[in-house]
């Protein structure tokens, strides 16, 4: 059942207080001001309508109550503003004074479950959070002084919460997430097929491919080769075994949906919801098993999955000193500022992405899209030297603007416009360094391209309500 607003925050037990305890800092006070509008919970809203016209019945008021959506609302602004992890958030909250009046919750009140929390940032996904941006900046434009005149726009890589992935270590993931989801449905259906757990003959190829390295000869290249092929034979062993039991266990479910009992098909559906996992990962595992085949042939590999829990995630090269390769999502993100000053600080826009490595020239037309969509018509656009002349101009036609700067190319103005703009294109890097350090926009905790564009959207949610306090 939707909850959008909650209960009375004022208790008996606030009257014993002191006043500077009932009295939020100034930073929250701001943001506490803007988060009041009940306008602002209308996606939320929005998406529950579309989630009980999808089922055929209203989620909205059947059900157990939901934590009230303010109070949600507040507790992700906090978490991205602080950088806190789900557990650490809760712990935070639950201790403070402030942080409970923030997020109205009363003190003779227990503050909701982590797991709440976290089911609920699952659910809702990226397009309400990015609606909620877009009313955030809607209402700065209507209320505030706030006109937007210039834009600068770049691309940054938001890393997916995987390690360095290599095609053994990935066999070897395989075989061991293989094993125990196997072992799993087998025990759930009683099947009479079996998975044979080949953990241990992985590992020891992969202590050999170590021990093999550290010798840096001409023939250790081949003898690795070797032993990857090895791990990708254990892991067809595994894929092979996997999918027999899932095709014994989905014959055992549908005998016991026939049955007609309520009890058994629920089992039944349990028995499928298993199996589907397990074929998920066996498909997976598959493309792991073609990776190294290619690699031992020597053929090149297209689309290369990186992570058996993160399939969406792509090797991005950037050729940076630090990290020349990085494993991710490309996101294209567009401030939107009223001047071009130095320490100009605007709002961003939702930010935009397309699956692979997408250039910057294959996202600028989102962007362009998004400012309109939003009404504004910058008189300057500053991009990064990674765009190219022609087809950014062909993008940006629609918006008209007056001048166009890309760093490192010719463009008609004077020497100072060009310093001025130079200087205004570099703060784009700035801002960006500014979300990965302080509002997690580093690496996305959430799997999948849709969990990563949730995450990117709560983190540019936080600046722009932390923004619209500082023009208010």
């Amino acid at each position: 059942m939707l909850r959008l607003q909650g209960g009375q925050v004022e208790s008996l037990w606030d009257e014993v207080l002191p006043e500077r305890l009932r009295e939020l800092p100034d930073d929250l006070a701001q943001i506490d001001a803007l988060l009041r509008d009940e306008a602002l919970l209308a996606p939320i809203e929005a998406h529950w309508q579309r989630e009980a016209d999808a089922r055929g019945r209203s989620a909205r008021d059947h059900g157990r109550p939901t934590i009230s959506m303010q109070t949600y609302v507040r507790l992700m602004v906090l978490k991205h503003r602080y950088g806190w992890g789900y557990e650490t958030l809760m712990r935070e909250v639950s201790d403070s004074l402030h942080l409970r009046r923030f997020c109205l919750i009363p003190i003779d009140v227990e503050v909701p479950d982590e797991s709440t929390v976290r089911k609920l940032t699952r659910r809702l996904g990226p397009e309400t959070v990015a609606e909620l941006s877009r009313l955030v900046i809607g209402k700065a434009q209507r209320e505030t002084r706030f006109r937007c005149r210039a834009v600068r726009i770049d691309s940054t890589v938001v890393e997916a919460d995987v390690r360095y992935p290599t095609d053994s270590g990935l066999a070897a993931d395989g075989v061991r997430v293989l094993a125990r989801e196997g072992k799993r449905l087998a025990a759930k259906a009683g099947t009479q097929a079996r998975m044979r757990d080949r953990s241990r003959a992985v590992g020891r190829r992969l202590r050999a491919i170590g021990r093999t390295l550290r010798r840096r000869t001409g023939e250790a290249k081949a003898e690795v080769l070797a032993l990857t092929g090895l791990t990708g034979k254990l892991l067809q062993a595994s894929i092979k075994e996997a999918r027999a039991v899932a095709a014994e266990a989905c014959a055992e479910a549908l005998a016991l949906a026939r049955s007609g009992r309520a009890k058994a098909r629920r089992r039944a559906a349990s028995i499928l919801r298993s199996a589907e996992r397990l074929e998920t990962f066996a498909d997976r595992a598959e493309k792991v098993v073609e990776q190294i085949g290619k690699r031992v042939a020597g053929e090149p590999i297209k689309d290369r999955l990186v992570s058996l829990f993160d399939p969406d995630a792509r090797p991005i090269r950037k050729s940076k000193l630090g990290k020349p390769t990085e494993f991710g999502y490309v996101e294209q993100l567009a401030e939107v500022t009223p001047n071009t000053k130095r320490g100009a600080r605007g709002f961003i826009l939702p930010p935009v992405t397309a699956p692979g490595n997408p250039g910057e020239n294959e996202l600028l037309p989102l962007t362009v899209a998004e400012l309109q969509r939003l009404g504004f018509s910058p008189k300057e656009v500053a991009l990064d030297g990674g765009f190219q002349t022609k087809a950014s101009e062909q993008a940006l036609a629609p918006l008209a603007p007056e001048r166009t700067f890309i760093a490192g190319r010719a463009s008609p103005g004077s020497k100072r416009t060009q310093r001025r703009l130079a200087r205004y294109r570099v703060g784009a890097e700035g801002r960006i360094s500014h979300l990965k350090r302080r509002h997690g926009l580093r690496r996305s905790r959430l799997k999948g391209a849709a969990g990563e564009r949730t995450w990117t959207g709560w983190a540019v949610l936080t600046h722009n309500v932390e923004t619209y306090g500082l023009y208010t």
